[in-house]
């Protein structure tokens, strides 16, 4: 017998109707029509974007065990809203969105050894008093391997985090050091990588912390005099995941403690995730034994999506929000918005507010005005490590000769102009710049400014380096 959209649906209404209360299938499930099936795909009607998202919280999972008795592993279930029109016309429209089938995380329980003098463990997330150990792990479930999309620019990372996901603490990659600039993804795919352990491994401990709040929680630690007991709490975890583990620069107690957290999860084969905006070569003021150990996995950088990666993101989220959008349209963003991930979904989000709020249709007109707009004011703010990297590019050197206390003319002239242009371009001060280029004195910074300015006006070569190095920072 063939199946039709009408006859899966009952069969799944059946098993829903035998798993929940009489009251709640009535509200949620009698008001739903089947409208079409398509290879594994049913697609449903529901009453209203709430009545979706109600579906989608409450009763993802049982939706899910349903269709898969019916259509197989590789079910999928879309929603068709019915949406009033207010915009004069009578007919109602649809939008249609994918079903997430994702639950929310459940709190981790744990097994804490304790003392008889101190019986209780204290959880830094949680207030003092509560004796049950339970460790929510932080992790947001919309940021999955199925939404971080694969390219060129983040293949070598994504792999990665799909073998440490697979077998945490069990690969070379441990810890997995992920780093690139700002917008490409590090968080996402750090979230990605611990919500595939929590749906592979639900036994295992996951928790995902900002380099600042673990920050905050040591030296609150330190004022309560539990140091201690923050260290074996971190001790507990199975997969640990540090986010944006540059901030620890300069903060000599807080890396002490990450360092002795560190060798014991790693030594009992617990697994380390770190991410970072610069590589480790790159990072200030991280003393040389905890850099010594991010290098003992794997570092692995994020670049910038390149342009059929930057079609696929734009097509993914179109395709996540149920909207349709012309195929020369999105080509258009792609090709305009290169920097980073982060700006390309806030631009096809801008492009589609603007056509529902404003009630106009998505032309290339309106597409060149948000894009215009938005590109103006997502200017890229330029540190001294984005300098000292395009100098760097620019005169073929690596960044350590740079720094380096070589006199050879070359590098000096390198060096000297990566500190002109860090003062003309940010707000650090002459002793900042000094201490991130090579460790100089604030007086070295001011002279080299001056050289510039003076070999401007008399160098013809040297003026042509700095109008091309000036280019390639301001594009």
């Amino acid at each position: 017998m063939t199946k039709t959209a009408q006859s899966v649906w009952e069969n799944c209404l059946s098993f829903i109707k035998d798993n929940i209360q009489d009251q709640a299938y009535k509200t949620w499930f009698e008001p739903i029509k089947s409208v079409e099936l398509t290879d594994n795909a049913l697609y449903i009607q529901v009453p209203s974007k709430f009545f979706y998202e109600w579906l989608e919280e409450h009763y993802v999972k049982l939706l899910k065990v349903a269709l898969t008795k019916e259509l197989g592993k590789n079910a999928k279930l879309l929603y068709k809203i019915k949406m009033e029109n207010t915009y004069g016309n009578k007919q109602p429209f649809t939008e249609q969105l994918p079903s997430a089938n994702r639950v929310p995380m459940k709190p981790q329980e744990v097994d804490a050894p304790f003392k008889n003098l101190n019986p209780e463990l204290k959880n830094p997330f949680v207030i003092p008093g509560i004796r049950n150990l339970k460790i929510e792990s932080q992790l947001n479930a919309n940021y999955s391997f199925d939404n971080f999309l694969e390219g060129d620019s983040n293949r070598l990372a994504r792999s990665a985090g799909m073998a440490v996901a697979n077998k945490p603490g069990g690969t070379s990659f441990n810890p997995l050091l992920i780093f690139g600039g700002v917008g490409l993804g590090k968080t996402h795919l750090a979230h990605a990588i611990g919500v595939e352990v929590k749906d592979k491994y639900p036994e295992k401990t996951v928790l995902y912390i900002s380099a600042e709040i673990f920050t905050q929680q040591y030296i609150d630690s330190v004022k309560k005099n539990n140091r201690n007991d923050f260290i074996h709490f971190y001790q507990l975890i199975d997969v640990l995941i540090i986010d944006d583990v540059q901030f620890l620069s300069g903060k000599s107690g807080t890396q002490d403690v990450f360092f002795h957290i560190f060798n014991y999860l790693h030594q009992n084969g617990k697994q380390v995730i770190l991410t970072s905006d610069k590589a480790p070569v790159d990072m200030q003021d991280i003393e040389q034994r905890l850099l010594s150990r991010f290098k003992w996995g794997l570092s692995a950088e994020l670049h910038q999506p390149d342009y059929e990666t930057r079609i696929s993101i734009l097509k993914n989220i179109l395709y996540r929000d149920g909207v349709e959008m012309p195929e020369d349209i999105i080509e258009y963003v792609a090709r305009n918005i290169k920097t980073n991930v982060r700006e390309l979904e806030g631009a096809i989000i801008s492009l589609i507010a603007q056509s529902s709020f404003n009630k106009k249709e998505v032309t290339i007109e309106l597409a060149k005005s948000v894009v215009e707009k938005f590109v103006k004011n997502v200017k890229r703010e330029i540190s001294i490590d984005y300098i000292q990297k395009i100098v760097s590019d620019y005169f073929q050197l690596d960044i350590e000769t740079l720094q380096s206390k070589t006199r050879k003319r070359h590098v000096v002239q390198a060096r000297q102009l990566a500190m002109f242009f860090a003062k003309k371009f940010t707000k650090a001060s002459l002793a900042n710049i000094g201490s991130q280029i090579g460790d100089r004195d604030h007086a070295t910074v001011l002279h080299a400014c001056k050289t510039v300015d003076n070999l401007v006006s008399t160098d013809k070569q040297f003026k042509k380096f700095v109008e091309d190095i000036n280019k390639k920072l301001t594009l």
